[in-house]
């Protein structure tokens, strides 16, 4: 009877600890979440979800749907960011922006150790589970053609630092004014990664683990209030 007791009293006084398989708890609070459908605030903004194919690194989708989605105000500054593009004959491309949870834990199970520092640890949680976090690039206004950068889109090297000096200097030029797009808009890059940029009011939001099939987005600016 007194181990039992003390089992009990040990189970009590344990922190909870959560399934591996679950997203890490917050206490908050967090703003309501609203995320909204990239393509129904602008159709100019191009698409190509890598993780709704095999052409990304997992090998194979994993995104039944070749959505993208960001929280309304960083949304909503990113197609003033694409808009100031224009000027230059470049518009944006979305790769990715919010990402469920177990996406995020599929990545870093399923990534090298060395490795790691290019995917989100799921214990912490990813800004992209927040909706605010986008990964891009730009596509030339004439030709409809994705613009070449120092790396490719997901590449695990030096050459996807934003602060990395090989690759051609068009490359590298282009390469800056997305950044400075971006940062005109409320954005910040990833220190190690030159496509993908974090929202200001990211530590607003909880992180999210719901798939693209059950979000409601709201199509279309929102009216008056």
């Amino acid at each position: 009877m007194r181990h039992t007791l003390a089992a009990l009293f040990l189970v009590s006084v344990l922190p909870f600890t959560p399934p591996q398989d679950a997203p890490p708890h917050e206490p908050g609070p967090f703003r309501t979440t609203d995320l909204v459908e990239l393509a129904t605030l602008d159709p100019t903004i191009k698409l190509d979800i890598r993780y709704a194919t095999p052409n990304n690194l997992a090998g194979r989708a994993v995104y039944s749907q070749a959505r993208a989605f960001l929280q309304r105000p960083a949304a909503e500054s990113l197609v003033r960011a694409h808009r100031s593009l224009a000027a230059d004959g470049y518009g944006l491309l979305i790769f990715d922006g919010y990402r469920p949870w177990r996406v995020t834990k599929l990545f870093w199970d399923t990534t090298p150790p060395e490795k790691r520092e290019f995917v989100a640890d799921p214990s912490k949680g990813s800004k992209h589970n927040r909706g605010c976090a986008v990964d891009l690039s730009m596509y030339d206004l004439k030709s409809g053609r994705e613009v070449a950068m120092p790396s490719v889109y997901d590449e695990m090297s030096p050459r996807a630092y934003p602060d990395y000096s090989g690759g051609s200097p068009d490359e590298r030029a282009r390469r800056d004014r997305l950044r400075r797009a971006m940062e005109a808009d409320g954005f910040t890059v990833e220190p190690n990664e030159w496509w993908h940029f974090n929202y200001r009011d990211w530590q607003q939001y909880a992180i999210q683990d719901i798939p693209f099939e059950a979000i409601q987005s709201p199509r279309g600016p929102r009216g008056p209030e």
